[in-house]
């Protein structure tokens, strides 16, 4: 973003100034004291110490058209926990923080904040605090007087504990030290009375530029306060000042340098040229001084691959800079989700978000991380900034040449002298206290200048008077007593000396990563896929079309890379990117994008080995030479802006109180005056000529770029996530739920492409290693996006997981069931064409997860029950039964819940189901220690059928990890592999999830070869009592005819034993339909009658419900074996959930199936 030298007005030439709005931010008389509901404060806290409401006093100009003013947001920026009130015996130091804002067309400004302490001078305010706090007094003292003096006064002296700063600083212990000393009774301490006090009231002095000229900005805010606090008049007022750096002080040209003048000393800021990276002052240093380099890398990952990211500190500056850092590293890549770096306490509900985010909170004074209730964790990259700690999410890759890059990035701080394990603390340029004079060199060159500007006119009386007394200090040799003034010197040059080193340092550190994407992304545009013949035709087909050959961009990785790239290509801020690659060919190229490809070309001439899978690190060569242009542009100012100068102001305007920042005259700073003198003037330093300052020098590379195109990414507007009433809350979850639901079909839909082979086919995939390793990433993706959608609204959680959560109230809910857990083999393994053997309910499969010798932690649970629920198939199912506990979700989610929404959680479960259509073996895969137990059958000839077997049996149990070897089985020994079984019901299952077109017989599957019939007549031949070898063929239809006829006699004569299994709608129906079968006036045989009994059973939904009343029936247990399936609880439960699962579906029977028969 550039402009003219001296942009005047507001308007279109407000993108040309270096500064947008001046801000003033504090207490309004005429409101008085409003309670920041907000801020949580505690009504036991002293009022002195809670927070109230603070409002926008004024702001200069009142609009502009390129960028709108949003009051409630700069207030709630500015002073994120509201007005602070001190008295004298607290510390009145003025802090300093910053913030971001994006507009709704992408675009990024930045707020700088100079937040200092004024005298309340109001009647009605100080009334008002004096009543608060006799109030809280009375208060205090009739709750303290049942509880015991120590207590009483133990509580009463410790301030630090409740202090309530609207800023960095909650008072450190010295502070809270000096307070608890202070003698006195109660009222001397947290209170406030006017004749022994003086009152004081934060005010915020803001500063919103559109580019993140963080030095310069915070220099003028300091002078402008040093002026406030001064007992000598300024100059010039301070609306000669801020009117000068509204509107006319232009933002300096693309690779160049410009000066300007602050109240007391000049001021430099700079910007890169095109070839360089883009604009970053934040402080790079600090941000790894205090994390660690170790720590800083863990977090860019977690960045990289848009985790959930939330930061955690006092410091409302150490977020900032921590953020700023982390974008700033990610080129030439974009943050594409929420970021906010400060979150203020009413906009504490977008924790709630089950999006990616990064975002900051300022941690309370005394609070612990295990207080912060945070419903997603799972994926979560929690960063506890002041205790230097970084909580990373479960199993995160590492970045690619990790160790390498450590290594170098060690290297440079050391350089620079800065520690390599974090936790050192920086105090800001404008409060450094050294006396350290600067080098010859910085000294010089500054004197130079300004003789330079006295040479050429541009010094004004003031100027002429420091010049002067600069040049006699320089003159002077040293020995004796150092001057006041040469103090002043000395800490100037100093602090000039510490910001030319942190700007040397940022370059350096992000050479480092911008060198190590260039080379991992070296060719990726050699995997562009441009297959549309114009942008329309893109834009219509995109949701359907790749545009980027993953699976053969991964096969020339490093194979330790591919883990961290094969999630990093399924990120949004990647297939932005490509995006943005691909429309290069019909609209203009992105800043950023052709900044970084000249970069890649360049990187090319380097990479000698064609081989990406053979290259080795190599380290940045650009680290001084690019520093050495930054320190050129510091050192030597390109342009310098016109000087403040007097405005038209009225008589008895702009007079000055020591202390307290002046009504400023809002005629004068409204828009700026064309007809001054002073307009049009503008100088160049004597080794530039005047250039005119156009719009086309690639601006755009220093902020976030416009998005040409709206379709590239669909954000949430942050107008909108900021504004904290309760109609932009309940839109903004409306939002997150339809994000959620479009998420889920998008990503169940790139699943089904990438299992069914579609892509592989249509892009040239072949290997299957890395076709694997995308089908892990993917289901890795969707394990997010279920514990992003389980914690979304969620408000009661037990460990890091809000799947496995819901999952254990629902368990406890259920209770214990009366049938044993299966085993695990039972439901595990898979036959030829992939389809899993049994299918349990989903508390069998939690209690075989729980069961498991893995060591999972909470999330690690969730993660392998979604695996093992969608091996079995059943996830979709698994989901919608723990969903019928609608009390369950009341109790444990807000009503803004997805999970409460029940349309878009049907489409959700329904989305989910379409992966029944396709076999996954990602339990088997990824769990492959797991010792799972087989049972095997042993089938002999149909007509042998019931007979035991006679010879030595053994098994040898195969797959893609191996096999077991050969295996001895005991004689006379049958157990059964539920293979014909759950085929059967598989193939059923299939049937009905193909489309209507595509569907076979029914009757075949029902009662063909390998049918559901002839499956159910195996398990119950399986142990019939027989002495004989040779016989003629069993009829199950018999048993069934004998165990109806037992079930009657012995309701009747009560030999149950107490059981109910008859005495219910299962056994009269079961009594009814054998009743019907066996007066049909057809002669249908003994097989066809069992055969019509199965098929009218899975029709009528009532065969599971069948099954248990035969194995209780009092006939079985004279009838088989005691190894017999059929008295097997274990084995008869299996089978009746096979059944079950049946029931979803309406079986349509043939007219010649059902024989006439109308039941």
């Amino acid at each position: 973003m550039s402009g003219t030298a001296a942009a005047t007005g507001s308007g279109t030439a407000s993108s040309c100034r270096f500064a947008h709005y001046f801000v003033v931010c504090g207490v309004d008389a005429d409101t008085g004291l409003e309670p920041d509901d907000g801020a949580g404060d505690s009504f036991e806290q002293s009022p002195i110490r809670r927070s109230f409401k603070s409002k926008v006093l004024v702001r200069y100009p009142e609009n502009t058209d390129r960028s709108p003013f949003n009051k409630d947001a700069v207030n709630m920026l500015c002073m994120p926990r509201g007005l602070s009130f001190r008295t004298q015996a607290d510390r009145l130091d003025p802090q300093f923080h910053s913030f971001t804002l994006s507009s709704d067309d992408g675009t990024r400004s930045y707020g700088f904040v100079h937040t200092l302490y004024e005298e309340v001078t109001d009647p009605k305010i100080i009334i008002a605090m004096q009543t608060l706090s006799q109030m809280h007094h009375v208060e205090h003292q009739s709750s303290s007087s049942a509880s015991s003096p120590s207590s009483s006064t133990s509580s009463s002296t410790s301030p630090s504990t409740s202090s309530m700063d609207s800023l960095v600083s909650s008072l450190d212990e010295s502070d809270a030290e000096s307070l608890a000393g202070i003698s006195g009774c109660l009222s001397c301490v947290g209170s406030f009375d006017p004749v022994r006090d003086t009152l004081y009231v934060s005010k915020a002095l803001c500063l919103l530029t559109p580019l993140p000229f963080l030095q310069a900005s915070r220099q003028f805010l300091a002078q402008l306060h040093q002026a406030v606090m001064s007992h000598t008049a300024p100059p010039l007022p301070l609306e000669s000042y801020i009117h000068n750096i509204l509107y006319e002080v232009p933002v300096p040209p693309p690779g160049r340098s410009l000066r300007f003048h602050g109240v007391h000393r000049p001021i430099v800021c700079q910007r890169p040229g095109p070839g360089e990276l883009p604009l970053g002052e934040y402080p790079l240093g600090e941000a790894f001084s205090l994390l660690g380099v170790d720590n800083m890398v863990q977090l860019l990952t977690c960045a990289f691959l848009e985790t959930q990211v939330l930061l955690y500190s006092q410091d409302y500056q150490r977020l900032m800079t921590v953020a700023e850092g982390v974008a700033t590293l990610l080129f030439p890549f974009q943050w594409q989700h929420i970021y906010l770096p400060i979150i203020s306490a009413p906009l504490h509900h977008l924790l709630d978000a089950p999006v990616p985010f990064l975002m900051g909170l300022q941690r309370r004074e005394g609070a612990q991380r295990s207080s912060l209730h945070l419903p997603h964790e799972a994926n979560l990259c929690f960063v506890d900034i002041d205790n230097q700690c970084v909580e990373a999410p479960e199993d995160l890759p590492a970045f690619p040449d990790q160790t390498e890059l450590i290594r170098e990035l060690s290297e440079v701080l050391q350089h620079f002298g800065l520690p390599l394990q974090g936790g050192v603390t920086t105090k800001p340029p404008t409060t450094t206290t050294t006396t350290t004079t600067s080098s010859p060199n910085v000294s010089s060159l500054v004197l130079e200048d300004l003789m330079e500007d006295r040479r050429n006119g541009n010094l004004g009386g003031e100027e002429l008077a420091v010049l002067e007394r600069l040049q006699a200090l320089a003159r002077r040799c040293g020995g004796g007593k150092m001057s006041d003034d040469r103090q002043t010197l000395g800490r100037v040059f100093a602090e000039e000396e510490e910001e030319l080193k942190a700007a040397k340092l940022n370059i350096q550190l992000r050479e480092v990563f911008a060198g190590r994407l260039a080379a991992m992304f070296g060719r990726y545009d050699e995997f562009v896929i441009h297959s549309a013949l114009d942008l329309d035709s893109w834009l219509s087909n995109r949701e359907g079309t790749f545009s980027f050959d993953k699976g053969s961009f991964l096969s020339a990785q490093p194979m330790t890379h591919l883990r961290f790239l094969s999630r990093f290509l399924e990120t949004s801020m990647f297939s932005n990117f490509v995006d943005g690659k691909v429309i290069s060919h019909w609209a203009e190229r992105d800043p950023l994008q052709q900044l970084f490809d000249n970069r890649v070309e360049k990187e090319r001439l380097y990479d000698t080995d064609k081989d990406s899978c053979n290259c080795h690190y190599r380290k940045s060569t650009t680290l001084f030479e690019s520093a050495q242009a930054t320190e050129r542009r510091l050192l030597k100012a390109d342009h310098t802006a016109i000087h403040p100068h007097l405005l038209d102001m009225r008589i008895g305007q702009g007079r000055h109180q020591p202390g307290f920042f002046p009504k400023l005259q809002a005629d004068v700073l409204t828009q700026g005056q064309n007809t001054n003198k002073w307009s049009s003037r503008v100088t160049a330093s004597r080794r530039t000529e005047p250039k005119r300052w156009t719009t086309s020098d690639h601006s755009g590379v220093d902020n976030e770029p416009r998005q040409k195109h709206t379709f590239m990414r669909k954000n949430l507007r942050q107008s909108k996530l900021l504004d904290p009433s309760p109609e932009a809350v309940t839109q903004t979850h409306r939002e997150f739920v339809d994000g959620l639901l479009s998420e889920c079909r998008l990503k169940t839909k790139r699943m089904l492409m990438e299992r069914m082979g579609k892509e592989s086919v249509e892009l040239g995939q072949g290997e299957a290693n890395i076709t694997g390793l995308q089908e892990n990433t993917l289901i890795h993706g969707l394990c997010d996006l279920l514990e992003r959608t389980w914690g979304h609204g969620l408000q009661l959680k037990q460990g890091k997981s809000a799947l496995w959560s819901h999952l254990l109230h629902y368990q406890a809910a259920q209770g214990k069931m009366e049938a044993p857990a299966e085993s695990p083999g039972s439901d595990q393994r898979t036959n030829d064409d992939g389809a899993l053997l049994l299918r349990g309910s989903l508390i069998q499969d939690m209690r075989f997860i729980q069961t498991m010798s893995e060591g999972l932690s909470e999330v690690g649970q969730a993660r392998a029950w979604i695996h093992l629920a969608l091996e079995k198939k059943m996830l979709s199912q698994h989901l919608k039964e723990l969903l019928t506990n609608q009390n369950l979700l009341r109790q444990l989610y807000k009503p803004h819940a997805f999970l409460l929404c029940e349309e878009e959680r049907e489409q959700f479960l329904f989305h989910l189901l379409s992966l029944n259509t396709v076999d996954y073996l990602c339990f088997t895969r990824v769990f492959t220690s797991i010792s799972i137990p087989y049972r095997v059958v042993i089938v002999p000839m149909k007509k042998l059928s019931i007979a035991m077997a006679t010879v030595n049996p053994w098994v040898c149990v195969s797959g893609e990890l191996g096999d077991s070897g050969v295996i001895q089985m005991p004689k006379n020994t049958q157990e059964i592999f539920f293979q014909s079984m759950r085929e059967a019901a598989n193939n059923l299952v299939k049937h009905f999830h193909k489309p209507e077109q595509e569907r076979g017989n029914l009757t075949v599957l029902l009662c063909g070869e390998g049918g559901l019939v002839l499956s159910l007549e195996n398990f119950l031949l399986h142990g019939f009592k027989s002495n004989r070898l040779f016989q003629r063929n069993v009829f199950v239809w018999d048993f069934v005819e004998k165990a109806v006829i037992s079930l009657e006699t012995a309701d009747q004569m009560g030999d149950m034993h107490g059981s109910t299994l008859t005495k219910g709608p299962p056994g009269d129906s079961l009594c009814h339909y054998v009743t019907a079968i066996n007066a049909s006036p057809r002669s249908i045989g003994k097989e066809g009658k069992f055969q019509l009994f199965v098929c009218l059973g899975i029709r009528d939904r009532l065969l599971s419900q069948w099954l248990p009343l035969l194995a209780e029936c009092p006939l079985t247990a004279r009838t088989y074996e005691e190894g017999a399936l059929l008295r097997d609880r274990a084995a008869v439960h299996s089978l009746s959930r096979i059944l079950h699962t049946l029931n979803d579906f309406t079986i349509t029977l043939e007219t010649a199936l059902v024989k006439g028969i109308d039941l």
